[in-house]
């Protein structure tokens, strides 16, 4: 199963939106913003910068772990919108701990925003 263009945000004005009134949850890895969706199922957007995370190759293993967590946590979140930026050093941490902490987050919003 893919990752399906209406459970992306694609417009800026998709970002603005989260960006200019979220509610957070934070862990040492990540940091999901999130608001009420303006779309009837969760749409997810992705900053991954190269400031946080140098190669290319670490910012495409966060984006597909994050992507796949989303997947399987969508059903259980409802109509939110959210963002999830990256903190430093998530880069040297493996698959199963972001994989754990991105499922904890999703929890979080889940049970806050329904």
């Amino acid at each position: 199963m893919g990752f399906p263009r209406s459970a992306r945000l694609t417009a800026a004005s998709d970002y603005q939106y989260v960006f200019a009134d979220p509610r957070k949850a934070v862990d040492r890895n990540f940091v999901v913003l999130y608001r009420p969706g303006r779309e009837s199922a969760a749409r997810l957007g992705l900053a991954v910068t190269k400031k946080r995370l140098r190669r290319a190759v670490d910012r495409n293993r966060i984006k597909r772990l994050t992507r796949e967590s989303f997947r399987h946590a969508r059903e259980h979140l409802g109509s939110v919108d959210a963002v999830v930026l990256v903190r430093d050093g998530c880069a040297s941490r493996g698959n199963a701990e972001l994989r754990a902490s991105l499922d904890r987050l999703w929890q979080k919003v889940a049970s806050r925003h329904s």
